[in-house]
């Protein structure tokens, strides 16, 4: 059973997100919050697999909820806009999923069931957005960790193509290797680089300059 808290300062918004995860038979609800702080709480309390955060809410946003509870639950990020502002921010944060809040049900019920598996999920215009936030900001800082000398020469290969927006089958043509293979790539990579998912990957790479 996955184990799901709801953060959004609006009602009838936790309403709607409750009757979609109450309608999965393997979803249940942990718990609402209707802001940040308490979201923190929440999340402290219950221990979720997996929290939705809405962005824009009172006494702490949904980023700065993010960074207090990423490292105890998963986190999706719900918003209204799919060129929030945010958007960087909150996945820095460590967010590991992304979804607009018109999405349809079955949109969040695949992101809550892929980040409780330990996977992100990123559309590929958030993976842009992404992309185009750090083309916008000051030189990398070339800064390699030690880790990434760790990495086999494909597996850097896939770290520069996952950070160029490309999803595992997409990867998998290009290096001409089974979408399977890209898989295991992935999973060894973040292994030796102590990430969480593959949007940290991507944050990452344009860190260490392996992008430009």
């Amino acid at each position: 059973m996955i184990r799901v808290a709801i953060a959004d300062d609006q009602a009838m918004v936790r309403a709607g997100f409750r009757m979609i995860v109450e309608s999965q038979p393997d979803l249940q609800v942990a718990g609402e919050a209707s802001d940040g702080r308490e979201a923190v709480e929440l999340v402290r309390r219950e221990r979720p697999d997996v929290v939705l955060m809405d962005v824009r809410m009172p006494r702490l946003d949904g980023i700065a909820a993010t960074r207090e509870v990423a490292g105890m639950t998963r986190v999706v990020i719900l918003t209204t806009f799919e060129m929030d502002e945010y958007v960087f921010d909150a996945l820095a944060a460590g967010a590991s999923a992304f979804l607009l809040k018109a999405a349809p049900p079955e949109d969040l019920v695949r992101a809550i069931r892929v980040v409780a598996g330990g996977d992100a999920l990123l559309a590929p215009s958030v993976t842009r957005r992404l992309i185009e936030e750090f083309a916008k900001r000051p030189e990398p800082s070339n800064k390699k960790p030690k880790e990434l000398d760790t990495l086999t020469e494909r597996e850097l290969e896939v770290l520069k193509e996952i950070a160029g927006g490309l999803t595992n089958s997409e990867i998998g043509a290009k290096l001409h290797v089974s979408e399977t293979t890209v898989k295991t790539h992935v999973a060894h990579l973040l292994d030796k680089l102590e990430l969480r998912d593959r949007v940290q990957a991507v944050i990452l790479a344009y860190e260490a300059g392996l992008v430009g």
